[in-house]
């Protein structure tokens, strides 16, 4: 199995298509919707988590740049900045898979990197700003 985070932008001309469900469909993939904004006549934007064989995922790739979808890899780089961390929680309120949470009976805020889908809630969650998200974008080929 083969698993990839992307952004993909779209155009004004392509939101309004079945682009996942083709994804599924045509080249028996599986996503995570990690993040969307797409709205109707307007450039939309998504990241997404994408996975199936690595041949079909190329296939992939390949339908969505030719359908006009700019597709980049993202890597990411995300910590938390210890020093300025109060463990308050505030983060772990808005952390949807459970990456950040707190250690009971220490009421300390624990961070899982690998459970991470750099949504970046955290960074706005946090009233120190002790979340720092880094992307690392690389458009694919």
């Amino acid at each position: 199995m083969y698993k990839k985070t992307l952004s993909l932008r779209f155009p004004k001309k392509m939101v309004d298509e079945p682009i996942a469900v083709n994804l599924v469909k045509k080249f028996d993939l599986s996503f995570n919707i990690l993040k969307a904004t797409i709205y109707p006549r307007k450039e939309g934007f998504m990241v997404l988590e994408l996975s199936g064989h690595k041949k079909n995922f190329q296939r992939g790739v390949r339908y969505l740049k030719t359908i006009g979808i700019k597709v980049e890899s993202i890597g990411q780089d995300i910590k938390r900045n210890e020093e300025l961390c109060f463990h308050c929680g505030a983060c772990t309120a808005v952390c949807a898979t459970g990456a950040l949470h707190i250690k009971r009976p220490e009421m300390t805020v624990e961070f899982d990197k690998e459970r991470c889908s750099a949504c970046e809630w955290c960074v706005a969650a946090c009233p120190a700003r002790a979340m720092e998200v880094r992307f690392n974008r690389t458009l694919l080929d």
